[in-house]
């Protein structure tokens, strides 16, 4: 079963699940601003593809933190401040028969479900 993990209204989440539509791909959409992240899931995929390419530093939500959230980040404090915000989480996350992708590259996509 393959899960898109996103927010709904997210410009790449869209070219994401657009591209999985035209391609015929079933999927599950899970929304993690309203309805939240596992934390084991998140240290799941932390595990699989590093807490550093799971983090969103360039977003809005990560520039507005206070300064003392932004320093000394480690995988620890990276996975609580995301389950606490899960706009932190860069998008779209995707898990695929046991692999997980973060963001959307038509390639990469490629190349998974070929």
């Amino acid at each position: 079963m393959t899960i898109l993990y996103g927010i709904r209204n997210c410009d790449t989440v869209k070219k994401a699940r657009a591209w999985l539509d035209a391609h015929g791909i079933a999927h599950t959409f899970h929304d993690y601003k309203t309805a939240g992240v596992d934390p084991d899931r998140l240290a799941g995929w932390a595990d699989a593809v590093g807490w550093e390419a799971l983090l969103n530093r360039a977003g809005t939500t990560f520039r507005k933190l206070a300064e003392a959230d932004r320093a000394d980040i480690d995988r620890a404090k990276a996975l609580a401040l995301m389950a606490a915000s899960p706009s932190l989480i860069k998008r779209p996350v995707v898990e695929h028969g046991g692999a997980v992708l973060v963001g959307f590259k038509p390639d990469r996509y490629a190349a998974a479900f070929s």
